[in-house]
């Protein structure tokens, strides 16, 4: 009896609590979908920014300046920030499980062909296209993934898969350093794709976006009833702008406006900061791990600018966040030692990831939601001309002066410009009721 009764609690454990539709079980599914989209962005974001520890090693084999190095960097951020939206399609259509696998494949074949490259032209095509194209088939469609599995916890959720940028950023760079120092450069390319295809296939297997393929609903709750609305969903369509309607409005002009010139200082550091402090006689190991600090200071930005944005409101957040990225610079321009190139990459880490998860809410707050996707899409265009040009001119100062002065000082003024043109937005968005100011 006693048995009997033991089994009969044990089944009910599993089951729903009695009116709230949610289950008991232990672990989420959803939750594997979050974890599996952290490791994905860890892998693209890793490879990505670890370009920091082949700057040298490219330069050095094919004797080529800094500028012509620095359009392999601006190629493939150039792809990954424009063709987002193309991944996101093919992830509507096939998946974002046999997207993502796709895109790892290409990651994978971009670093084995530039292992094998004998001239920079070949890297462009490989490291530029592979790298490029790889990351945008796996960005859109990992965060997408997470989206359709919460509802109640979705910021937390997003929070936590968006944070793999950080962590690779701060990991993998490091890992290609030092197989650079104990082997070379094309081994350690080897190694990085064998990694991708390892850890990159598995993330991708577990990216799904439909719970209820698996009788789910949002957040572990169960399914509603035929004929019933799911717990969370709204009642009726989102309101606000369909996608030509917000390009013709002054609010995005002066926002793109803002993105395009943040975008040009925000991407220089990740190619030529560590490059910098080698020429400041800093070890390149060390060098290296500058990038590994932004991606510290990334983390923190993600999850605590959000908090002060919920005080001062997410523009006026966004415009102090942009100042003290303008601000920062100053560090690197004064850097001798290794603790001011550090303090340089962590304060300006705590601004890019800052400036990266303001922009979402921001645009929600500005147009609505009916076409938030396309309307940030659109958006990050202008991070991906930023992210071409801005290294590449950086590269060009620097080949022509000796040093980084010319480019630093540009990177302060866009950043204050694109918090002019922040502060433009904020009073327009004030003198219109029918947007809510953030």
């Amino acid at each position: 009896m006693r048995a009997r009764e033991a089994r009969t609690q044990g089944d009910e454990s599993t089951q729903p609590a009695a009116g709230t539709g949610r289950p008991r079980a232990r672990l989420f599914h959803g939750w594997i979908v979050v974890w599996s989209s952290f490791a994905a962005m860890t892998v693209i974001f890793g490879v990505a920014y670890s370009f920091a520890a082949f700057f040298d090693p490219f330069a050095r084999e094919f004797d080529a300046q800094r500028a012509d190095v620095s359009w392999v960097f601006g190629l493939s951020a150039l792809l990954y920030f424009s063709l987002g939206a193309v991944g996101g399609a093919l992830a509507d259509r096939f998946g974002p499980r046999a997207t993502g696998i796709a895109g790892m494949g290409c990651l994978a074949a971009g670093l084995l062909l530039s292992s094998i490259a004998q001239d920079l032209r070949s890297i462009y095509l490989a490291y530029g296209l592979g790298i490029g194209i790889g990351v945008a088939l796996v960005y859109t469609p990992s965060m997408g993934a997470v989206l359709p599995w919460f509802v109640r916890r979705r910021g937390l959720a997003s929070g936590i898969a968006s944070s793999g940028i950080g962590a690779g950023t701060l990991l993998v760079p490091v890992l290609a350093a030092w197989l650079i120092a104990s082997l070379d450069w094309r081994e350690a390319m080897r190694w990085l794709a064998l990694g991708v295809l390892l850890v990159g296939f598995v993330a991708s297997w577990g990216l799904e976006r439909d719970p209820a393929r698996r009788g789910l609903a949002a957040d572990g709750d169960t399914p509603a009833p035929a004929g019933a609305a799911p717990a969370g969903a709204p009642r009726k369509p989102p309101a606000g702008h369909r996608l030509g309607e917000a390009v013709r409005t002054p609010l995005f002009v002066w926002l793109y406006a803002s993105v395009l010139l943040a975008g040009l200082p925000m991407f220089i550091p990740f190619a030529h900061l560590s490059a910098s402090a080698r020429d400041a006689g800093i070890a390149e190991t060390e060098s290296v791990a500058l990038v590994g600090l932004i991606g510290i200071g990334s983390l923190v930005g993600r999850f605590g600018i959000g908090a002060l944005a919920d005080r001062l409101g997410r523009l006026s957040t966004q415009i102090i966040v942009e100042l003290m990225m303008g601000a920062s610079f100053a560090l690197w321009a004064i850097a001798e030692g290794y603790p001011t190139f550090a303090a340089f990459a962590l304060i300006f880490g705590l601004s890019y990831g800052g400036i990266v998860s303001l922009l979402p809410p921001i645009c929600s707050d500005l147009f609505g939601l009916r076409a938030v996707s396309s309307i940030i899409g659109l958006l990050y265009t202008g991070a991906a001309f930023g992210a071409l040009l801005g290294p590449v001119a950086a590269g060009a100062l620097f080949d022509r002066s000796g040093n980084y002065a010319a480019a630093i000082a540009v990177c302060a003024a866009c950043s204050v410009l694109a918090a002019l043109a922040a502060t433009r937005v904020l009073a327009l968005s004030r003198r219109q009721p029918e947007t809510a100011p953030a």
